[in-house]
């Protein structure tokens, strides 16, 4: 076992989202905005052009932003963010939509879906859906070809992007590639179930001290189902998919100190049973959240990049 990294040591003091029995879905939100304002001193990463655009959702505009790094015909790349559904938006995974433009040289489109409360499961998974078959019927409009268009996601949003590439599958619309970074992928039981939770071991060994709490998990959950059962469903839990078989080339990054972990360890290993070609990147020392910690901690930067070589390069071959 890999210590954890003495500068992820460090900053987790600072992280929010501790505290479920007082957090609401607005200081949620205002936690992880006020986080990524910290940063504001520091100069994102350059891209050569950066736009606010919308996408044809079913219930209306989606917004999304949309950058690329040159204007040659390029990959395209649906990017959905994390912040456990009711959390998280465009500006709190601006420099992470950045990094993925810059490092696998394609147009990053990301989502702005509806969150929960307001807009309980599935709206963000409609939403998700929506936005890779608008992008595919656009595809002229971002990188110009519909031979490498992937998806990719970190945490709820590695969820949304597990899930949506099923659906892809399920359409016929093939995409070349899908980045799961730390995936929500089993939410039967809503993390609260004594029995689910002992599927995966992880869920008791990092349930707190590391950022992300097993309590918090169920406090996502809680917000983003309207009843246990919706767990069963695969577009909750894609875990539960009747079949992985024919789905894109997948890169799964998990981190050590995350209870998380097991069940995105667990979704690698029955995407390569069926068959799926993935790839794992397995965070030694890291906690979830670590792509978004890059700049603190040198290791969480070098994990990110090999995980974005790998996509990159499934991207380029192309589906």
């Amino acid at each position: 076992m890999t210590p954890l990294d003495p500068a992820i040591a460090q900053i987790i003091p600072l992280l929010p989202l501790r505290d479920p029995a007082s957090m609401t879905p607005q200081s949620a939100r205002e936690s992880l905005s006020a986080l990524a304002a910290a940063r504001a001193a520091v100069p994102p990463p350059v891209v050569a052009d950066v736009a606010d655009i919308s996408l044809k959702g079913p219930a209306g505009a989606i917004p999304a932003r949309r950058y690329r790094v040159s204007s040659a015909k390029a990959s395209t790349v649906v990017f959905f963010h994390g912040g456990g559904w009711v959390a998280g938006d465009i500006e709190t995974h601006d420099r992470q939509a950045r990094l993925l433009a810059i490092e696998t040289g394609a147009v990053v489109v990301s989502v702005d879906y509806r969150r929960p409360p307001e807009a309980k499961f599935p709206a963000a998974f409609d939403d998700c859906f929506a936005a890779v078959r608008d992008v595919f019927a656009r595809i002229g409009d971002f990188g110009g070809d519909p031979a490498r268009v992937g998806v990719a996601g970190d945490s709820a949003g590695g969820n949304l992007a597990a899930a949506a590439a099923i659906a892809c599958r399920d359409a016929g619309q093939k995409l070349a590639a899908q980045l799961l970074v730390y995936p929500v992928t089993d939410v039967m039981g809503g993390y609260a179930d004594a029995k689910e939770n002992a599927r995966y071991h992880s869920r008791a060994e990092n349930a707190e001290g590391y950022f992300l709490s097993r309590a918090v998990m169920e406090w996502f959950a809680g917000h983003y189902l309207s009843a246990a059962r919706e767990g069963a469903d695969w577009r909750a839990s894609p875990m539960r998919a009747k079949s992985l078989a024919g789905l894109a080339p997948a890169v799964v990054c998990t981190a050590y100190f995350d209870p998380l972990r097991d069940e995105g360890e667990a979704y690698a290993d029955a995407l390569a049973a069926a068959g799926v070609e993935t790839k794992r990147h397995r965070g030694p020392g890291l906690i979830h959240g670590y792509f978004g910690m890059g700049e603190a901690s040198d290791a969480a930067r070098a994990e990110a990049q090999r995980a974005r070589a790998d996509f990159k390069a499934m991207l380029d071959r192309g589906a």
